[in-house]
Parts: C-alpha cells; sequence; structure tokens
C-alpha cells in the first residue's frame, strides 16, 4: 500500500461531496487532477471505493470504511501539525463562525490579515440567516456570530464594528426622486424579498408596516446575491443593505431611492454567549479586532 495523504484527502471530499466536479471545486483542482488521485487511490484496492450508475458516483459500503479511516488518520495529522505549532509558541486549533449572509462582504476583510498572522489555526466559516445564527449560538456550536440585529432573547457579549445602513434601491430605469411616494413606487414595482428567516427581511417587514403599506405584489429569493441580481435586471425593487451594494452604487448599476423613513440603521457586531470560556484562539482574536477595527473598517469608507 502506497497511498498518500493527498489521495485520501481527496478521496474523503468525493465521498463527502458525492460528486467528482464538486470535490474538484471544494478542493480548487481540476475534475482531471481529482480524477487521477482517486483512480490512483483504487488500484490500490481489489474491491471498488466507488462506482459510477446512469453517470451518478455512488460510495460503495467498502469506500465508506476506507472513508471513515481516512478522516481519522487525517485528523491525527491535524493534531500532530497543531501539536508542533503549539510547541513553537503558535496558536493552534479552530475558530469557528456563523455569519448572517449579508456579513459575507464583511468578515474576510476582518479574518484575512488574523489568519495570516497565526497560520496554524483553522477558519471554519457557517453563512446562513438570521434564524441559522440564533440556532448555531443557542447550541454554542461556535465561538463567533457576525450580525447587524443581534438576538435580544439570548444573553451575550459584544464588540461593535461599523455602522449598517439598509436603503430602497432600484436599477438605473427606476424613476425615483426627493419627491418619491413609496405606495406609487410600488405600484409600478414589485417588492423582492429575502426568505422567511432572514433578518433583511424581517425589517423590511417592519419598515412597511410601519409606513402603512401593503405589499401585494412581491417575489422572494434566498440570498442577498440573488436578490441584488434580480433587481439589476429589473425584475422589481427591494431594502438592501449598502455594505453589499457598494460597488453597484458606484458603477450605477443601482440606485437609492429616497424615502420617507429609511435608511434603516444597525451596527455591524461580534457577538458570543456570555459567560463563555474561549480558547486563546479566540482570545487573541478579540484581541485583533479591538486594536485593529479602525483601520478595518476605514477599507468600507
Amino acid at each position: 500500500m502506497n497511498y498518500t495523504l493527498n489521495q485520501l484527502q481527496i478521496f474523503l471530499k468525493v465521498v463527502q461531496e458525492k460528486s467528482i466536479t464538486k470535490a474538484a471545486e471544494a478542493l480548487h483542482l481540476t475534475q482531471p487532477a481529482v480524477s487521477i488521485q482517486l483512480k490512483n487511490l483504487q488500484d490500490q484496492f481489489e474491491i471498488p471505493l466507488t462506482e459510477v450508475i446512469g453517470r451518478k458516483l455512488y460510495v460503495t459500503e467498502f469506500g465508506f470504511e476506507i472513508a471513515q479511516s481516512a478522516a481519522e488518520i487525517l485528523n491525527q495529522v491535524h493534531a500532530i501539525n497543531y501539536k508542533t505549532m503549539s510547541y513553537r509558541g503558535q496558536l493552534t486549533g479552530k475558530l469557528r463562525f456563523v455569519v448572517v449572509s449579508t456579513g459575507i462582504y464583511l468578515l474576510p476583510t476582518y479574518l484575512s490579515e488574523f489568519a495570516k498572522q497565526h497560520e496554524g489555526l483553522e477558519l471554519d466559516v457557517d453563512v446562513t440567516n438570521k434564524t441559522g445564527v440564533i440556532d448555531a449560538l443557542e447550541a454554542n456550536s461556535v465561538d463567533f456570530a457576525l450580525v447587524s440585529i443581534p438576538p435580544a432573547h439570548l444573553n451575550f457579549e459584544s464588540f461593535k464594528l461599523m455602522p449598517n445602513a439598509l436603503y430602497l434601491v432600484g436599477n438605473d430605469k427606476v424613476e425615483r426622486d426627493a419627491k418619491t411616494d413609496l405606495k406609487e413606487i410600488m405600484k409600478k414595482n414589485p417588492i423582492i424579498f429575502r426568505e422567511d428567516g432572514s433578518g433583511t427581511r424581517l425589517l423590511m417587514e417592519k419598515f412597511f408596516q410601519s409606513a402603512n403599506v401593503i405589499v401585494t405584489r412581491k417575489l422572494k429569493l434566498a440570498s442577498n446575491e440573488a436578490v441584488k441580481q434580480a433587481v439589476i435586471s429589473g425584475m422589481g425593487i427591494s431594502v438592501m443593505p449598502q455594505l453589499g451594494i457598494n460597488q453597484e452604487l458606484k458603477s450605477g448599476l443601482l440606485k437609492i431611492i429616497p424615502v420617507k423613513g429609511l435608511p434603516i440603521k444597525s451596527t455591524w457586531q461580534f457577538v458570543w454567549l456570555k459567560g463563555k470560556k474561549l480558547s486563546p484562539a479566540a482570545e487573541a482574536f478579540i484581541r485583533y479586532i479591538e486594536a485593529n477595527n479602525e483601520k478595518l473598517k476605514s477599507q468600507f469608507a
């Protein structure tokens, strides 16, 4: 047996994704490169690891057993690496973040330099909606959540990063001026909402309720990017956080529609459960954002 750690890692990803194509995308490799390594691993076993039926890949029972062993081996390798870095005085382990979908425009800026400074850390980021964030915090399965609307029913600590503002936006063909009447513009344009459980959707619904506006023409899409592309294409208008549309506003693809009651203002912040015993890595991250927040948020000005 001469299989390599690289082959085991690739095979494990194929099993997890149930697809060579998806595994290649996740590993940032070409599909042929994944296929070659999968074949090289298979050549060392007489029993098939996978089989293809009707162009669909299936993992055999034997393949699942090998994948389980591969996961255990790779975990041990990571543990060895962590221990080595720890003896060198470097931070090790895993930092887990859960982020509302719009926050993905913000998070990479706050993680990039920190990750470079601490190469022994593994960063695990889950992008979801507000409901998913609350579930993760309640389960204590993450170190930090990045939100603009913190969960009011949980006891938490936080570090405030920068303001968040939501505007009514449309593409460059939507009529607008300083005297725009919200009810009139909504008669001409459908409103595009985020999915149920989204914090942005919750703020939109509260805004329309406070403005005594009944939404009759609406669409629902599952991500901020999907909403943005739909607005650009002229499918409707929406209330969107400025953080996610800065480039489109600068290029003219999107325009802010001035209406009374907007923008809706909140604050981007990292939150974590009150009383949570933070790991050395988590404490180091808090110290990092405390020391660098002014410089980091200036990149969004």
